[in-house]
């Protein structure tokens, strides 16, 4: 069966703190919120990536099959861990503790990188964090991405840019190389301004769509986002809500997004629609549990115009 995205990266347990101070168990990675926010709201979706052989990669397996994830293009590694986080709350929002150095996700290699699967999907999701976790990594992305390519197969991208994985100067050139092949870009401000030492949507949207990219989106935070193509421009308002936890919203977005441009949305009917599931995932904790189905955000929709 023909898949609609196709996700590559890094698994994560979660363990995210609560108002009374405990951790709630739960799961997470950039990658992995977004092949399962897709698939809740109706898209064929797999992850391709390896896990541990230990509880935790037991249950994050577990998860995706659950969520009705393809999870045949996942391995296991007989001695390396499954990464793990930890979420706290602070005034400023919410910070993560990692644990994956060494992780069975970061000795992905392209031999583990599943042709077949690839090019089956009409869209390849990948993302700036998928790139930084190792150089074997980045080689096994490269790979998906020439695989895609071949196949006739959509880039999606995130530049998700985390310097406490990589330096700017490091992930610069890798995130325009990944740009210039790029169906769908999603970045936001901050990366953009670390990456590019731009501020302003509409410079932001210049670099990448010179680039190559068919499809810019800028997230903006509550604001909304910037969207761009080559022929037109505009700003997609948010929607606001009383938030607990802005965990998964981005990835939430580019999976709800995703979902509607394979379902034949056009980009401003996909941005909207994107934009109240990521509404949506910010009202409980975690990445995954707050990830809405078609259901919810239509009933959203309908309520808020």
């Amino acid at each position: 069966m023909s898949l609609d995205v196709v996700c590559i990266g890094e698994p994560l347990y979660e363990l995210n703190q609560q108002a009374d101070g405990r951790f709630l168990p739960g799961f997470g990675g950039d990658t992995m919120n977004v092949a399962i926010a897709a698939a809740r709201l109706g898209a064929r979706t797999a992850m391709v990536s390896k896990l541990g052989t230990d509880p935790f990669g037991d249950a994050i397996e577990e998860l995706l099959r659950a969520e009705r994830v393809d999870v045949s293009g996942i391995s296991r590694h007989p001695m390396a861990p499954t990464g793990l986080y930890l979420v706290t709350h602070v005034a400023k929002g919410h910070s993560f503790t990692y644990y994956r150095k060494g992780s069975a996700a970061s000795l992905l290699r392209p031999a583990d990188v599943p042709a077949e699967l690839v090019g089956s999907a009409r869209y390849l999701h990948v993302s700036g964090i998928s790139q930084a976790i190792s150089a074997s990594a980045r080689e096994a992305i490269d790979h998906a991405i020439e695989i895609a390519r071949g196949a006739g197969v959509a880039l999606s991208y995130d530049t998700n840019l985390r310097t406490r994985l990589w330096p700017v100067e490091e992930a610069r050139p890798v995130v325009d190389r990944t740009a210039r092949q790029a169906r769908f870009l999603k970045t936001s401000l901050e990366d953009s301004e670390a990456l590019l030492g731009v501020g302003d949507p509409a410079g932001i949207a210049d670099h990448f769509l010179g680039l190559g990219c068919g499809i810019v989106v800028v997230t903006l935070g509550k604001a909304g986002v910037y969207l761009a193509e080559a022929d037109k421009r505009e700003s997609i308002a948010g929607f606001p809500v009383e938030a607990v936890d802005a965990t998964g919203a981005g990835d939430a977005f580019t999976g709800a997004f995703l979902a509607e441009l394979a379902a034949g949305r056009d980009a401003a009917q996909a941005a909207r629609f994107a934009n109240a599931a990521a509404a949506l995932s910010t009202l409980d904790y975690g990445a995954i549990k707050p990830l809405p189905r078609r259901d919810a955000v239509e009933r959203f929709l309908n309520r808020n115009g």
